[in-house]
């Protein structure tokens, strides 16, 4: 492999599925689904015993019990699952600061840097996969290659518990032998258009014309024919970079009522903050991150001035964007939730404003400001010590209000 750019995929294997089965052993070698149990559920994770079946993630409960009607099912575990990724993520940073988290249990390594000190592409591969063994218990699979998407391509072709690693000598030989369904961004409709062409693997993909390419792919057809070669040139965006500080995240069973939105993007607002201000730092734009039903995603923002690390502030102005957006489609239902914090500056800025009050369009009212900040570093403390599920603020809490179908 080129020693000037080598990057990693790093993919739990059946994540949540195998943090179940880790915590509760008597689940091991069941037909496992992880996801909701009501007649509108659908799968979050899946074993690989009942992927046999042909049961897969994002599959309606009700047509994976078709499938297997002896599968066990068991409801997600959201925070249990990301104190896992923190010691995942942890044994990554021992390897280097460029690391692009996916989700939970996926991320991008570039660890061309780190070759002369940690010794190959196998042996760090092989490290990281014993390493995140001995701090969870979980298996991962690992990809390596000069770029990001033949990385992915080598995580998933040994799974699970894989490591493949493929040299630059090997992508074009690789590339023309796989079929175009593997590469990312390529769906079954898609699939089955360029098969209708006769392309099937993505050595056809490459050689394809652009009078076959363009009514499937329009304007993106040279970049297709580019992907299907093993051709990449995206970096390795990583979280040390700063750009923004995040959390979000993706239900089990989509959200329609108003009290489990509200909820969601409270709790939301509440880690991304508290990650704000774990890395000393303030923000002066909160973005809210909707996905529907229908997987169309958007984004609402709002700037303002002086920057903040505040939770209450940040979380009224995530309310107020998801409120603003929700009055224009109120029959919606909600895939995904984030938050995201961007424009950020050192907290010592916050140091210039100190004789102002700190608000924004969305006000704060002050005896309630200087209440979140005398909790905020309180709440802080617990979470570091105890965990970040060891204390939720009363606004994330349930109401009596039934929850979502």
């Amino acid at each position: 492999m080129s020693r000037s750019r080598c990057i990693l995929h790093v993919d739990m294997d059946a994540f949540y599925a195998s943090v179940e089965v880790r915590d509760n052993p008597s689940l091991a070698g069941l037909p496992l689904v992880v996801g909701g149990m009501g007649g509108r559920g659908v799968v979050a994770a899946a074993s690989y015993e009942v992927r046999r079946f042909g049961v897969h993630s994002a599959m309606p409960m009700s047509e994976a019990k078709r499938r297997c009607p002896q599968l066990v099912c068991v409801a997600p575990r959201m925070a249990r699952y990301r104190q896992v990724s923190e010691l995942v993520f942890s044994v990554f940073e021992q390897f280097t600061p460029q690391i692009e988290g996916l989700s939970l249990d996926e991320a991008y390594l570039d660890i061309s840097a780190s070759l002369n000190l940690f010794g190959s592409p196998r042996t760090i591969g092989e490290q990281i996969k014993k390493r995140i063994y001995e701090a969870t218990g979980l298996c991962a699979s690992v990809g390596a290659g000069p770029n990001k998407l033949v990385a992915k391509i080598a995580s998933d072709m040994d799974k699970p518990n894989g490591l493949r690693i493929i040299e630059d000598s090997q992508v074009a030989a690789i590339f023309r032998a796989l079929p175009v369904y593997r590469l990312h961004g390529i769906g079954k409709k898609t699939a089955a258009q360029l098969e209708a062409l006769g392309i099937a693997t993505c050595g056809d993909l490459s050689q394809a014309t652009d009078a076959q390419l363009k009514p499937v792919f329009g304007r993106y057809a040279s970049a297709i024919r580019a992907r299907a070669r093993g051709q990449d040139d995206r970096a390795v965006v990583s979280d040390w970079e700063e750009k923004q500080v995040s959390a979000e995240e993706t239900f089990a069973v989509d959200l329609h009522r108003p009290e489990a939105l509200r909820r969601e993007i409270v709790g939301l607002a509440d880690r991304a903050a508290s990650r704000l201000r774990h890395k000393a730092l303030v923000t002066c734009c909160v973005t809210v991150k909707i996905r529907t039903a229908d997987f169309q995603t958007l984004t609402r923002s709002h700037t303002f001035a002086p920057p903040t690390d505040d939770t209450r502030q940040i979380t009224q102005i995530a309310q107020h964007l998801l409120q603003s957006w929700r009055a224009l489609v109120p029959d919606d239902k909600v895939r995904l939730l984030g938050v995201s914090l961007r424009d950020l500056a050192p907290a010592t800025q916050l140091d210039l404003f100190a004789s102002a009050a700190i608000e924004s369009s969305v006000h704060t009212q002050p005896n309630g400001q200087q209440a979140t900040k005398r909790l905020d570093p309180l709440l802080d403390g617990i979470r570091g010590r105890f965990g970040a599920g060891a204390v939720t603020r009363a606004s994330a809490l349930p109401t009596k209000t039934p929850p979502d179908p």
